[in-house]
């Protein structure tokens, strides 16, 4: 997009000298809730909160996974933002697996682009980004259920305004890893948004899928995170 104003490379805070990822104590313990219909408001950070996704590559490289994966797994995406160090992703449940699967596949796939790339442009410390060295991303991820409209909005003003408040750029519609431009101005993007090329199918999901037989007769499903 000509004329956005947006710093390209973004530094991070500094770590400790050991590369391995620990568990997040803020997503330990917390559940996620499936099977509701709602939307789904993900939020994941980089291992450290070190940014691997501060380069302008690297996010319209995750912007070009999250539209495959969007499309393979079948959801709607009604809402992205991505910052150095972290993302913020408001989904719908996949018809295909289900959250934790996406999340999954999206990780795993990024990492493996980011550490490809570190291999070709320094094969002599290609030994650093052996991937039972290096985390890219930290364990675990958190989930907000959206229920309503109003809660609907509130996230998505959250997520566009959130690289403003970072002093990222001046105004929403400079950061071009957001969808605030797609909304109001109307502007296609790297990644579809509130679209879905498939004929909409509402099928009941395998009981095992989510938990055990006791969430049979519960419109709410519960299932501890992975």
């Amino acid at each position: 997009m000509s004329g956005l104003r947006h710093h390209r490379n973004v530094q991070g805070s500094q770590s400790s000298a050991d590369p391995v990822c620990k568990r997040d104590r803020v997503t330990k313990g917390l559940h996620r809730y499936c099977g509701t219909r709602n939307l789904h408001l993900i939020t994941c950070s980089c291992c450290r909160r070190q940014p691997h996704l501060g380069t302008a590559r690297r996010r319209d490289v995750f912007l070009t996974l999250l539209e495959e994966t969007r499309h393979k797994y079948r959801f709607v995406v009604h809402g992205y933002v991505l910052m150095p160090e972290h993302f913020h992703l408001l989904i719908t449940e996949p018809e295909v697996g289900d959250p934790s699967v996406v999340m999954k596949v999206i990780k795993q796939r990024f990492t493996r682009q980011v550490k490809r790339t570190c291999r070709r442009t320094s094969p002599a410390q290609g030994w650093l980004w052996d991937t039972t060295a290096v985390s890219v991303w930290q364990k675990r991820f958190y989930d907000f259920n959206v229920w309503s409209e109003r809660k609907r909005m509130e996230k998505l003003r959250y997520m566009h305004r959130n690289p403003v408040k970072r002093g990222l750029v001046e105004q929403p519609e400079h950061w071009k890893w957001s969808r605030f431009r797609a909304y109001f101005y109307g502007e296609p993007g790297p990644v579809r948004i509130n679209f879905q090329e498939w004929p909409l199918q509402i099928k009941n999901r395998p009981l095992n899928k989510f938990g055990d037989r006791r969430g049979l007769n519960h419109p709410l499903i519960r299932k501890r995170r992975e």
